[in-house]
């Protein structure tokens, strides 16, 4: 089982931080001191009562009539009931009252506790590594079962979260040693040839260059999508359309060279967010659309302001894409067609860093796969609330 370590297991060490770190006071039960709330309370009003009730009685007097079977009247004069009966009487009543008020403020806190209990035990066994677990508290619901859903909610959340990260690890790494291996090959087969010359060398140098801006381009896309996953670090205004002409001139004449048509329909659309993100959006939406295109194909860019919302639209043609595939799209290392280069230059990382831009700016992501082949993805901007 994973254990937990950083970030998460401080998140899970606020919910019960005895698993983490030891403690010098003694531990004070909740339910021992809302039990003597509760029995202070109903201690409290049993002794109202029985105030209520025995005054008053203090006050009444049993007379009788002489030689006369009629039963005795009470009327309001005289000595009243005895005080020493009724002291003993009311004695008796609050000692009984004690364990009463004490056993039901026991079983009343008892009840209210019970959710928070399951919470404990569950965090405590998730901070052991069993993200799967989950509370269902179930009914009825209340405030506590509230806590609850929403913890469940937390732990899916950080089930998800670590689980693609293992799967980002893995692949990373996997995707960082290629390049890595056939560097270590090459200049190793370089170094065992006795009559390689000056020109070999030479060739092997390039190689070995193109290698590593091969993976110097890797390294660079995973600190786009670690920078654009970590959220937005300022807010500043800017035109979305302007935004977009620039990353076209690096691509227009890539799209002519491929013989596909660039259509661009910018409309000025004022926005906030982080410039910088954005771009980065804007180059990979692009990209991908002229990469996974076929000649003759088309690719189109659409910029619109309608109230306090901004929509950037990006359509291409290209291969038939199945619906069940596309949310594997927005995923890393992910390449549903080939590179119509023939060449290996994608990383499967251009669309996963449009979400991570897109969420960091809290935007709405649609994507549609066009039945004659190809994607229609469209990013609404709404003002940060």
């Amino acid at each position: 089982m994973t254990e937990l370590t950083g970030p998460a297991q401080q998140h899970l060490a606020a919910i019960d931080p005895e698993p983490f770190a030891g403690t010098t006071q003694p531990r004070r039960s909740l339910q021992a001191r809302l039990t003597l709330f509760y029995a202070t309370g109903i201690y409290l009003a049993g002794l109202g009562i029985l105030a209520i009730v025995t005054i008053p009685l203090t006050g009444l007097q049993k007379t009788t009539a002489v030689d006369s079977n009629t039963p005795g009247v009470l009327s309001g004069t005289g000595q009243g009931i005895d005080p020493h009966q009724l002291m003993i009487g009311s004695t008796i009543a609050l000692v009984l009252l004690i364990p009463i008020a004490w056993a039901a403020g026991w079983y009343v806190a008892g009840r209210f506790l019970r959710p928070l209990r399951a919470v404990t035990a569950t965090a405590k066994a998730i901070s052991a590594g069993n993200l799967h677990q989950r509370l269902a508290l179930g009914e009825p619901t209340d405030e506590l079962t509230e806590l609850g859903s929403i913890l469940d909610d937390l732990f899916a959340r950080l089930e998800a979260s670590f689980t693609a990260q293992r799967h980002f690890v893995a692949n990373a790494s996997h995707e960082l040693r290629t390049p890595l291996a056939g560097l270590r090959t090459l200049l190793e087969v370089a170094l065992a040839d006795p009559d390689a010359d000056a020109a070999t060398l030479r060739s092997v140098c390039q190689e070995a260059l193109a290698l590593g801006e091969h993976q110097e381009r890797l390294v660079q896309a995973l600190l786009t999508l670690a920078t654009s996953e970590r959220g937005v670090a300022r807010w500043e205004t800017f035109d979305l359309a302007d935004l977009v002409a620039e990353v076209l001139v690096s691509h227009r004449e890539q799209a002519t060279q491929a013989g596909l048509h660039l259509g661009e329909h910018l409309a000025p659309a004022a926005m906030s967010g982080d410039a910088r993100l954005i771009q980065s959006l804007i180059t990979n939406l692009v990209d991908n659309a002229v990469r996974y295109n076929h000649s003759g194909g088309l690719v189109d860019i659409t910029t619109r302001a309608a109230g306090n919302e901004v929509t950037l639209s990006v359509t291409n043609s290209g291969p038939v894409i199945p619906d069940d595939q596309l949310h594997r799209l927005f995923q890393p290392f992910q390449r549903l067609a080939p590179d119509r280069s023939g060449r290996r230059e994608s990383y499967g990382l251009g669309l996963a860093i449009v979400k991570a831009v897109a969420d960091a700016h809290h935007a709405a992501l649609t994507t549609t796969a066009r039945a004659e082949g190809g994607l229609s993805i469209t990013v609404r901007f709404t003002p940060a609330t």
